[in-house]
């Protein structure tokens, strides 16, 4: 076994989940099963090497330049990847070069700009459990956030779909727990799963962790010294890091210690069904509420938008905080167009900081590093002024000099320091590679400058030798060369070699010409071959040296980027609010919501102008607290109560909202039941996946909540679903533990009753139009039940064929006649006489006989439909 075998199975050994790429030369090599799995997964040909007596073994391999491709590859179908380095020079090396791993990526670990999203956060998350409780932590290292939570199991769901970590560390054991969805059945949670040892989790060693890592004594500076679990589970990150960041500690954020009870709850239902980040059957992200609101104009600022969105606020003096801001870019067109321009020209501060923390940021991103920091002061300076004669009253709580923003003009002090460096070090245009010699700003080092000088000096000298030569010799033909073989050369053509001088030393001989040498020519090779080594680890020096005076202001960078983010997203909030015609929402913890001329933002952007139809609503706890809405399909009944969840949603994201007017009593969650889909890997029908969802709502909500419910019961059979949707109505307007506000879609027109018995419930139906057997759809909620569903009338809009619409017509009006006229309709006129003298004491005494105080309102309505069926000639 060769001495490179022995050094590479001693690394692989460390590493046995990765793929190692083994650096050789300008290569990552890849062996034995590493190698098979790169052949087939990046789909580069398998080879095999000598490396040793009779052992030959299989390779793969990719040219080092092109790294990043494969390794995104390598990511994107999930595997680890450990990149093993030459870490002496194989120059001036004596015998084996040395060779260790200097990084693991793994999906939540990447830092490679190809592998990334640049408008959303790439989390890895940290999960433990003890008993009901959950610890969660997350952590994005391309800008690092750090965020860890204690919650109760039921929480624990939700929270990583509003995270959509694209890893999650989780103690090794041999099931993977329920919340997963099981390990076999290939859920997206159960894909992300990292195992670590379970000693990774140990309070002990997490806590010291933490400790070790931001230099601190204790853990009550971050709230978190009586969490155990959240304490357990971001220990554990910080573990995983250090494992696999071998060449620079991340700079992460203070740990943020923060209480789910503090946001709007939102689970993955309710996010899917208001198309929060993807829109349609397609999942489209261009019909999303996402990008209806988004027009930031730097990565930061679009990431913080998203968080923003999946995680709506409680607190009103932060909500009014947010409010203001927006307002004073609404206001003033002026200062929002010039920050709207100085944010384009902002590159990704968070994500170059993260590169240059581990080393890998090139020198174009620390040129865009520095031109946005220059650019931050004139962001503040648009700040800094109060707006005046503006007639809109905002609720300020500084209306000083400062005015509404002057905390963020505060947050974006200059650095000159850092900025001063980063001009003074970089070449105006740097080149992309360190080493070339086009990187370091000529000044800043007086022993580069004098390198520069003799390379350029000596090339100069053998740029003139050509035209000396040709003048010596006479050859007009002849030309001075340069390959990496045999350097610089002298080339003559055949033609011409009975002129060569006999100081010419031949070097080489090709079909047409010779090559030649002199002393002179060798010379300043010497010095230009010299001179340009020690240029290239000069310069690899000095930016190494820079970046690391860099990184050791991280922690201010970081504060003026995520400072630039806030201002990206409050101007681009009020660009769509002044673009769109929307208006600032009032917000209490009254119990109501109250919408005038309300809209839904997203359907609305793709419709005509002006064709949009507004609608108002009224909920409140101790009023019109249930709404149940009857009404024809495509007229716009989903659409509806749609866009009130999604007007609560984006008041209490700190956004205007579409309205003419909105009062919002701030809501604790967002429940939504809407559409049909099954679960086949779990065999749960259609209906059943309805019931469960259902189930959640009435299980979970409160008072404060909002609930929008679709169409309940339509899985099953006409009685049963009905049956269902009454007893669901009654029971969120009975039992005192809900009372929330609800929004209840319906084609059970039965249902419209209720409002007689129940004081909080409202009917309101969509306004049809029907003009000489036409069905025009008016949009307009109006106060009042629907009778009809003018449910032939969307199926002929939808394309049935026209005998299919008319065998429906005919159906449909058979069934309306009722199954007695039915009956009668068939029976022969005597059959018909006869059934006057058919005794209907069998009924009256079924009625007699009911225990009619202790029946159940469902079990009532059930025996109604029974005797009524009974009745008709349908019963036994």
């Amino acid at each position: 076994m060769t001495p490179i075998r022995r050094q590479y199975l001693k690394i692989k050994h460390a590493y046995p989940d990765a793929i190692v790429l083994f650096r050789l030369g300008d290569f990552y090599e890849t062996f034995d099963q590493d190698a098979q799995t790169a052949s087939r997964e990046l789909e580069i040909t398998l080879t095999s090497r000598s490396m040793g007596k009779n052992l030959r073994v299989p390779m793969a391999g990719v040219p080092a330049h092109s790294l990043d491709s494969y390794l995104a590859r390598l990511i994107k179908k999930g595997h680890q990847v450990a990149i093993c380095e030459q870490l002496t020079d194989a120059a001036v090396s004596k015998g084996l070069v040395e060779r260790d791993v200097v990084r693991v990526v793994t999906p939540g670990t990447v830092l490679e700009s190809e592998l990334l999203d640049q408008g959303a956060n790439n989390y890895l998350a940290s999960v433990v459990e003890d008993g009901d409780s959950a610890g969660l932590a997350y952590v994005d290292i391309t800008t690092g956030q750090f965020a860890a939570t204690q919650l109760d199991q039921s929480q624990l769901v939700p929270e990583l779909e509003r995270i959509a970590p694209a890893e999650i560390l989780f103690p090794r054991s041999q099931a993977h727990p329920s919340w997963t969805g099981g390990s076999d059945n290939g859920s997206a949670i159960a894909r992300r799963i990292t195992d670590l040892d379970p000693s990774s989790f140990n309070l002990q060693d997490a806590g010291h962790a933490l400790l070790d890592h931001y230099g601190i004594q204790t853990l009550e500076s971050f709230g978190c010294q009586d969490l155990p679990l959240a304490v357990r589970a971001a220990g554990a990150i910080v573990n995983f890091l250090a494992a696999t960041q071998k060449t620079g500690k991340p700079q992460l954020a203070a740990l943020a210690v923060y209480s789910t009870n503090n946001y709007m709850a939102l689970d993955g239902q309710a996010r899917r069904n208001l198309e929060l980040f993807q829109g349609g059957r397609s999942g489209d992200k261009q019909f999303s509420l996402l990008s209806c609101l988004d027009l930031t104009k730097t990565p930061m600022g679009g990431r913080l938008l998203r968080q923003w969105l999946g995680q709506p606020l409680l607190d009103l003096e932060r909500l009014h905080r947010r409010l203001d801001a927006v307002g004073f870019f609404f206001q003033d067109g002026f200062k929002r167009a010039a920050v709207i321009q100085s944010l384009a020209r902002i590159a990704d501060l968070e994500r170059i900081m993260a590169r240059v923390n581990g080393g890998t940021a090139a020198p174009r991103e620390l040129k865009a590093l520095q031109q946005g920091l220059e650019l931050v002061p004139s962001l503040a300076d648009q700040l800094k002024d109060p707006i005046e004669g503006t007639g809109q009253s905002l609720d300020w709580p500084d209306k000083g000099a400062a005015g509404p923003v002057g905390w963020l003009a505060r947050s974006l002090a200059p650095l000159p320091d850092v900025t001063a460096l980063l001009d003074q070090a970089l070449a105006a245009e740097p080149s992309g590679a360190v080493g070339e010699g086009n990187v370091i700003r000529e000044g800043f080092s007086s022993e580069l400058d004098e390198l520069k000088q003799i390379s350029r000096d000596a090339r100069g000298v053998i740029a003139g030798l050509e035209q000396r030569e040709r003048e010596r010799t006479g050859i007009k033909g002849l030309k001075v060369g340069y390959n990496q073989v045999f350097g610089y050369y002298i080339e003559v053509s055949n033609a011409n070699k009975s002129q060569v001088p006999t100081d010419y030393v031949r070097r080489q001989t090709l079909v047409n010409a010779e090559r030649y040498i002199v002393p002179e020519l060798k010379d300043h090779e010497s010095k230009v071959l010299n001179a340009r080594e020690q240029i290239e680890q000069l310069e690899r020096s000095l930016y190494r040296r820079v970046c690391d005076q860099v990184s050791a202001a991280s922690g201010g960078i970081a504060d003026r980027a995520a400072a630039v983010a806030r201002v990206d997203v409050f101007s681009a909030l009020a660009e769509v609010a002044v673009r769109q015609d929307f208006v600032r929402p009032a917000l209490d913890t009254n119990g109501a919501i109250s919408i005038e001329g309300g809209r839904h933002p997203v359907v609305e952007g793709v419709l005509d102008p002006g064709t949009y139809v507004p609608n108002d609503v009224d909920l409140a706890n101790d009023g019109p607290q249930v709404l149940v809405i009857t009404g024809p399909n495509m007229a716009g009944k989903s659409t509806f109560i749609r866009q009130v969840a999604i007007i609560v949603l984006m008041a209490q994201v700190g956004s205007f909202v579409p309205a003419s007017k909105a009062t919002i009593g701030l809501v604790d969650c967002i429940f939504t039941r809407v559409g049909l889909q099954d679960d086949l890997a779990t065999g749960q029908s259609t209906f059943m996946v309805e019931m469960v969802e259902t189930a959640a709502i009435l299980n979970r909500a409160t008072p404060r909540s909002l609930v929008v419910l679709d169409e309940i019961g339509r899985g099953t059979s006409t009685y049963d679903g009905l049956s269902i949707a009454r007893a669901v109505v009654e029971h969120l307007h009975n039992d005192p533990r809900l009372g929330c506000k609800t929004l209840f879609a319906t084609h059970y027109h039965e249902l419209t009753e209720l409002a007689a018995s129940l004081p909080g419930v409202r009917n309101f139906s969509v306004a049809v139009a029907e003009q000489e057997g036409d069905v025009v759809f008016l949009h307009r909620i109006v106060p009042g039940g629907a009778d009809k569903s003018y449910g032939v009338h969307v199926a002929q809009l939808a394309g049935l064929p026209q005998g299919v619409v008319s065998r429906a017509w005919e159906v449909l009006a058979g069934l309306e006649r009722g199954p007695a006229q039915r009956s009668a309709d068939r029976q022969p006129p005597a059959a018909q006489q006869m059934s006057l003298f058919n005794p209907a004491q069998p009924l009256v005494d079924e009625l007699k006989s009911l225990d009619i105080p202790n029946l159940t309102p469902l079990q009532a309505i059930n025996l109604l439909y029974q005797l009524q069926e009974k009745a008709n000639g349908g019963g036994d």
